[in-house]
């Protein structure tokens, strides 16, 4: 396997004012921006028309990570060559949040199971139901095989997401997927927080889908900006910054979920996947040197498959609470993950707002926010 990685800055008027070339031609290409860097650059299509065979996806991002950086406001462009694995890309359109589960499923069903080792997923971050997008790529997924990926970002500002489809194309409602194939390749995985909770739990009471109501039959904005104080008038962002842990039984691992909406008038919160009625909840808020921990500790998670494999590339998926909560802190979690892998590993990666991954190996995906979930490639001779 051979990789490269390009950063590209903008200048005032957003527009890069010289574009580099990889010095190999890539198999696969993932680009990493802002919405914005995304949207005004040319980037995209320059390497399309350079490399017209390599697939080509990427999504926008609430911070870009290239090794050991995290910037804002770039386009991080990284190549990947295989020496023997096969790379096949689907896509999907998403025209309302109620099909996200049917969009799934279709997705998945896309793909020739034959070889199959594992497939990478990069979804709309906003227009899109992100626990039932999970729950139809679970219905369609054939045994022993199995889903990273995230959902795009745009800052803190929640107002626009965009995915790269395979014709240079840089659009919203839309959900890509990478499928890898192959004797060679090794893929792995881990996603972990290190959020704490704190308070009672509490039941949803009232909920549809991923809109929350009422907790404990009071509605749910106004309990929510109770426990924010004066950090409540900056929500939706400050959310960010005090998720919720739910469980729908006392025997299931709880997951983590994030706000990216409110309507005052109706009282009610949107979060990136469901909480359905009668689950349990508890809030949450970061300790710094956990998060960093459970960055460290996930990498130790997806190292443990490859038994003793060195990892040649990973994909790096951090959400964009944590880098609220960290600061200039951020690039930590970052090291700390290069600092398990070693010196050899390129990484790139985004925070965004959502994160796919299992728990644990053989274990059925899920959606998870608030985590650093890590995607690993190592392929052999």
């Amino acid at each position: 396997m051979k990789t490269e990685q390009l950063i590209f800055k903008s200048t005032d008027n957003g527009i890069i004012k010289k574009i580099k070339n990889f010095s190999f031609s890539p198999d696969l290409l993932l680009f990493f921006g802002s919405p914005s860097m995304l949207k005004n650059s040319s980037t995209v299509e320059h390497f399309r028309d350079l490399y017209p065979n390599a697939i080509i996806t990427g999504c926008s991002t609430a911070g870009e990570i290239a090794d050991v950086n995290v910037f804002d406001n770039t386009l991080v462009a990284t190549a990947i060559k295989f020496k023997s694995t096969k790379v096949v890309y689907n896509s999907i359109h998403i025209n309302a949040v109620a099909e996200s589960r049917t969009a799934g499923k279709e997705l998945i069903q896309k793909f020739d199971f034959n070889g199959l080792q594992h497939i990478f997923v990069l979804s709309d971050g906003l227009n899109v139901n992100g626990s039932e997008l999970v729950a139809g790529i679970r219905e369609a997924l054939p045994r022993k095989v199995n889903v990273t990926g995230g959902l795009a970002g745009d800052g803190a500002d929640f107002n626009n997401t965009y995915v790269i489809g395979n014709k240079n194309l840089v659009q919203s409602k839309i959900v890509t997927a990478l499928g890898f194939y192959g004797d060679n390749i090794k893929i792995s995985y881990g996603s972990l927080g290190g959020w704490d909770s704190f308070g009672i739990e509490r039941q949803v009471t009232k909920s549809e889908a991923n809109v929350l109501f009422e907790i404990d039959n009071m509605p749910a904005l106004e309990l929510y900006e109770s426990f924010l104080g004066d950090k409540a008038k900056d929500l939706p962002a400050s959310g960010l910054l005090f998720p919720l842990s739910m469980r729908t039984s006392s025997d299931e691992e709880p997951v983590v979920r994030t706000i990216l909406a409110i309507d005052r008038e109706a009282q009610s919160l949107t979060f990136a996947g469901d909480l359905p009625e009668g689950s349990s909840v508890k809030f949450m808020k970061a300790n710094v040197d956990r998060l960093i921990n459970g960055a460290e500790n996930a990498a130790n998670v997806s190292l443990t498959p490859l038994e003793g494999s060195k990892v040649e590339f990973a994909i790096l998926i951090s959400c964009v609470g944590r880098k609220l909560v960290l600061k200039q802190l951020v690039e930590e979690e970052v090291e700390a993950v290069k600092d398990v892998f070693g010196e050899q590993v390129t990484l790139t990666g985004f925070y965004s707002y959502g994160e796919i991954a299992p728990f644990l190996k053989d274990a059925v995906c899920e959606l998870h926010n608030q985590t650093m979930t890590i995607t690993t490639f190592t392929e052999s001779n």
